[in-house]
């Protein structure tokens, strides 16, 4: 299992690098096609439909099918999306693109349920966030590379270096090896997406809807916002998104071992020091810490789906992280037209709404999550017993 653990690390870490060469980019390339702050943010949207109607195919897919298929399908599937992007010529055939690129989220499902059965004595939040370590380590990589190449060939030629790298990303994953499926025990085998949404499963799926979209709102348009109201570059853009990943390593690796719902409510934390960092900041330090607290949102929806772990049975794993996974993708559905629509009234009223509903979700999960800290250790404690029995 190590094995295939290293080799699934291998192809995040060159796949992360090559989506960071274009994807924080994207806004700023449609602006360059011709679309207004309204049009990016219904992309956005139109992006994040495409990974809402993903998740949960995929998740009963890898369950019934396994992991391994569906993960090549991904990448090879995002290999083919961005040379359309690199050689599209008009927005509606770039916006094509993205979209179809968008449908490749699913990958999360089962790459999360490889991971999560792979890990062995690991902790489940420690695992995940490991894994969006690696891929953001590329990531952090990306933009530097991305903002150079875009101020001084184009941002069109970022797709085509990403499509290369892409290539070499894919090749990796063939050489993973498959996981047995599981079948879940008598008494739960009806148990599926109906049964888990009308238990504590499915208010914890609403929950973590509510706070990724709070988490989320202040990030569609900041690229915009630093470019058209503070007058930032595109190669200073490409060295903050590289910190966004490098916050994301940092934070992963300082949150990732302790509970996961303390980690995750310290994300809420870095998220509100962002907004405040990008609405109120003065200068380029000021941004780059922001931009660095801005890896808290990734680091918070890999411990959103450890906690939720700890509330369905590994057979129906797939199915459950798909239905976490969808949560998180309706709210980027979401949260740019309504970024857009803030913005087109005032760029500067985005941060403070957002603000506002950090502060809701922050309580609301306080109050009404299904999972406390102590539910998480023993869920710890049992899967490690059954390890060290296997």
């Amino acid at each position: 299992m190590r094995r295939d653990l290293i080799l699934i690390w291998l192809a995040l870490l060159t796949w992360g690098l090559g989506e960071g060469m274009f994807f924080f980019f994207q806004p700023l390339y449609l602006q360059e096609l011709g679309a207004d702050p309204l049009k990016i943010g219904a992309v956005l949207g139109m992006v994040g439909l495409a990974m809402t109607l993903a998740f949960l195919p995929a998740g009963y897919l890898s369950d019934r099918f396994g992991r391994r298929p569906l993960l090549i399908a991904a990448w090879v599937m995002g290999l083919l999306s961005t040379g359309i992007m690199a050689v599209s010529a008009t927005l509606t055939v770039h916006v094509v693109a993205m979209v179809l690129y968008g449908f490749t989220s699913f990958v999360s499902v089962p790459l999360n349920s490889y991971v999560t059965a792979a890990r062995g004595r690991v902790s489940v939040g420690r695992a995940l966030t490991l894994s969006s370590a690696f891929f953001n380590l590329g990531y952090m990589l990306g933009p530097l590379i991305g903002g150079f190449v875009g101020e001084n060939i184009g941002l069109k030629a970022n797709f085509r270096y990403a499509a290369v790298i892409f290539l070499f990303s894919s090749a990796i994953v063939f050489f993973i090896r498959p996981q047995p499926v599981e079948k879940p025990p008598k008494s739960s085998a009806g148990q599926g997406v109906r049964e888990m949404w009308q238990g504590s499963y499915g208010r914890y799926v609403v929950l973590i809807f509510f706070v990724m979209f709070a988490m989320y709102l202040p990030q569609p348009l900041a690229q915009n916002f630093l470019q058209n109201e503070r007058g930032a570059s595109l190669a200073a853009i490409g060295q903050l998104l590289s910190a966004r990943s490098l916050g994301v390593v940092i934070l992963n690796l300082l949150l990732g071992h302790l509970n996961a719902r303390i980690g995750f409510l310290l994300t809420h934390a870095c998220m509100v020091l962002f907004s405040l960092l990008i609405w109120l900041g003065t200068g380029f330090p000021h941004y780059l810490l922001g931009y660095l607290l801005m890896g808290g949102y990734i680091t918070g929806r890999g411990l959103a789906i450890a906690q939720g772990r700890a509330l369905v049975q590994s057979a129906n794993m797939g199915v459950a992280y798909g239905m976490l996974e969808t949560a998180v993708a309706s709210a980027m559905v979401l949260g740019p037209p309504l970024a857009g629509w803030l913005y087109e009234i005032n760029p500067e009223l985005v941060y403070g709404v957002s603000l506002a509903l950090v502060g809701l979700a922050l309580a609301a999960y306080i109050l009404f999550s299904p999972l406390k800290q102590r539910d998480l250790v023993l869920f710890e404690e049992r899967e490690r017993a059954q390890w060290n029995q296997s």
